[in-house]
């Protein structure tokens, strides 16, 4: 990703994707224009990942406690998410717009996120259903970063591409699934790059009205 780095605070407005994996890709916003990286620092993802609601709090407890004693390796460890999530919006958007081939370089670098989060994982059973999962003992900082690779996994293979969209709003870019009964949303946001989008329409239009005016006015 060619942009900066920005501090936000993030709220429960910026989890628009519709999914844990989306939420991630989002949080680089203006991607069409000059894209900023919310993530400024290892405690910002856990802020973001304490606003999703997948992780248990004593768990991301455990994880600021790792990063303070660790700033180094808390350091890598957001690095290796930023690839994931760079990697996942040039897959998951070249599905969107139907590229043939999908980036290759962003398969490979998914799948072997993917291979590193299963290799820490352990085989559960809950209400007879089994699962891989993985914990801070095996990942530790890298826990995040694991859990979503394995997310993106499921997801990707169900991934209903009639339903996921790139938004076109300006400074935008983000990627949500409409889940709407319709299947038409065209915004991440109607409240805000739609509500954008119509009052920039409303303005050009009374420009062009006022225009037309102004040229059949005589003297």
């Amino acid at each position: 990703m060619a942009g900066t780095i920005g501090p936000h605070t993030f709220r429960p407005r910026d989890l628009v994707g519709g999914h844990l994996v989306i939420d991630l890709v989002n949080t680089v916003t203006a991607r069409d224009a000059q894209p900023i990286d919310w993530l400024d620092g290892y405690p910002r993802l856990l802020e973001w990942a304490a606003l999703t609601g997948h992780f248990a709090p004593a768990d991301l407890a455990d994880l600021r406690r790792l990063a303070e004693a660790e700033p180094g390796r808390a350091a890598q460890a957001l690095d290796r998410t930023r690839e994931l999530r760079e990697a996942l919006h040039d897959l998951i958007t070249a599905l969107v717009h139907q590229d043939d081939p999908v980036p290759a370089q962003a398969v490979d670098q998914v799948g072997d996120h993917w291979r590193h989060a299963a290799a820490r994982t352990r085989l559960t059973v809950r209400a007879n259903t089994p699962q891989l999962q993985v914990g801070i003992e095996t990942s530790g900082l890298d826990y995040l970063n694991d859990e979503i690779a394995l997310q993106a996994f499921d997801l990707l293979r169900a991934l209903p591409l009639e339903r996921t969209r790139v938004c076109p709003g300006q400074r935008c870019g983000w990627v949500f699934i409409d889940s709407s009964r319709g299947g038409r949303r065209r915004w991440c946001d109607m409240g805000t790059c739609g509500n954008s989008a119509k009052g920039r329409t409303h303005y050009q239009r009374k420009r062009a009205d006022d225009g037309s005016g102004a040229g059949a006015a005589g003297p």
